[in-house]
């Protein structure tokens, strides 16, 4: 239920529901850093006989090592991902999120990790250009900004909300809708992945830069976490596990 709250309300509002983040000298005393991703989104980030995989799972492990701390995952959904810092529930997200000026109001990001961009997935004949998508059945992960992008087209359509991009791509697979938008390296795996659904993609229809998410405020742990990560791009860490997993060198350049 929703309430309206006085200004003179607020205060003690956020005093007695939010929590304080760890700061970096926190976590080096825990001797660990809390690590949350939605562990749907191969192959960025997923589990596999409930162990996290992915990209991003094993930049997480390099982040964790630099800083001398040992990583522990939890999962959460996607679209509450980012909210869970009230509630101190981990120190950093890696979950493929897009640096965006919203998500800026609400959470600190490290320097991107990873650059890419953002493409419409059909079976062959299907809609691939935005031009196209009027009057269809769309697709994309709740919380996600390809939703956003879908539901703010200026014209009609249908827009279906999945708990996973894993679940949006399985629909456009099975001819549940007509296209879902997602990133491009995540569409050239889901053509091999249905091999025999005839699932083809198109140009980039926006990119933006991905980053590591933290609690507002909590400069000694991005800090620390951006000069973690400046170390595995130089050292050819970050490039290994890029290379292994996407065939090229995902950073931003």
């Amino acid at each position: 239920m929703r309430r309206i709250l006085t200004v003179l309300l607020l205060p003690l509002l956020f005093a007695t529901t939010s929590a304080e983040a760890r700061t970096l000298k926190a976590a080096q005393a825990s001797g660990v850093l809390r690590l949350a991703t939605s562990a749907d989104y191969e192959p960025y980030n997923y589990m596999v006989d409930g162990k996290f995989k992915g990209f991003e799972v094993e930049l997480g492990n390099l982040i964790a090592k630099q800083l001398g701390l040992k990583p522990v995952w939890v999962k959460r959904e996607f679209d509450t991902l980012l909210s869970g810092f009230s509630t101190d529930d981990y120190d950093l997200v890696i979950a493929s999120h897009a640096i965006t000026s919203t998500r800026l109001q609400q959470v600190d990001f490290s320097k991107p990790h990873a650059c890419g961009a953002n493409v419409l997935l059909a079976k062959q004949g299907g809609p691939l250009t935005s031009k196209a998508l009027e009057g269809k059945k769309l697709g994309a992960e709740a919380g996600s900004t390809n939703l956003k992008y879908l539901q703010k087209l200026p014209f009609q359509k249908q827009v279906t909300v999945f708990r996973t991009t894993d679940a949006a791509v399985r629909a456009v697979a099975l001819g549940e809708v007509d296209a879902v938008l997602v990133d491009d390296l995540g569409a050239v795996a889901a053509v091999k992945t249905y091999s025999k659904a005839n699932l083809v993609y198109g140009a980039p229809v926006w990119s933006s830069p991905t980053g590591m998410a933290l609690a507002k405020g909590n400069t000694t742990l991005r800090l620390a976490v951006n000069a973690a990560l400046n170390k595995v791009l130089l050292d050819g860490s970050y490039a290994a596990i890029s290379k292994k997993t996407f065939g090229i060198d995902i950073r931003c350049k």
